[in-house]
């Protein structure tokens, strides 16, 4: 069956983030002279992207965003083991630290997946739980001029499962629920999700570790997905 509309999870669907704690290691050297080790630097982040998480649908426009990385900056501060250069660091010095070490980059079978939607007439958005900065994101990961839009929870006011961030991309579509397909990692927040809207959802499990259950489709890679 064609499908008039693709919706599509960001993160671990279309982008992932690249070795993080390297690249934290990297920017703490460069900006502060200070050394940390790949442990060190694993706990801080995990700290940061904790607080992210609970916090991420307050971002909903610049001002916010400022904010929330301001306040992620320094739980990473925090977390890491006390050093005067550390302390000393501004807010504007912790905000840079932290977004150098987040850079994302498109999984290849995305690309490709979006090619194929292109050539299809298939129109290809991205529904995700993300701050207001998403669209920033697929910009530079490459793969904005192959979307037909981007839906966010934090600018929504609503996250994934919540059947209304999904009822915003119907309307951005301008589809019916029958007409689509969502395709996402996490059974909770992209197949009950989608489903919940009365849309067909597909989970990708690029570890190949789900067994399929309850008539849910499963694919490792978007290569085996036809838009």
């Amino acid at each position: 069956m064609h499908r008039r509309t693709l919706f599509l999870d960001a993160m671990g669907t279309l982008v992932t983030l690249q070795a993080p704690a390297e690249r934290l290691r990297r920017a703490l050297r460069d900006a502060l002279g200070v050394e940390v080790t790949s442990a060190q630097a694993r706990g801080a982040l995990t700290a940061e992207i904790a607080h992210y998480r609970a916090h991420m649908g307050h971002a909903g426009d610049q001002a916010s965003l400022r904010e929330l990385r301001a306040r992620c900056a320094d739980v990473l501060f925090d977390a890491l083991p006390a050093a005067p250069e550390l302390a000393a660091a501004d807010a504007g010095m912790r905000t840079e630290v932290l977004l150098s070490a987040l850079h994302f980059t498109a999984f290849p079978d995305a690309v490709r997946l979006l090619e194929r939607a292109r050539d299809a007439g298939t129109r290809a958005i991205v529904v995700s739980n993300w701050d207001v900065s998403l669209p920033e994101v697929l910009q530079r990961a490459g793969l904005a001029p192959l979307l037909d839009g981007v839906v966010v929870s934090a600018v929504v006011g609503a996250a994934k499962p919540s059947p209304a961030i999904f009822a915003r991309a119907l309307e951005l579509a301008g589809a019916a629920a029958e007409d689509c397909l969502h395709v996402g990692d996490s059974l909770a927040d992209d197949v009950a999700g989608a489903r919940a809207a009365g849309i067909d959802a597909v989970l990708l499990d690029r570890s190949g570790e789900t067994v399929a259950d309850g008539g849910v489709r499963v694919i490792t890679s978007l290569d085996g997905l036809s838009p």
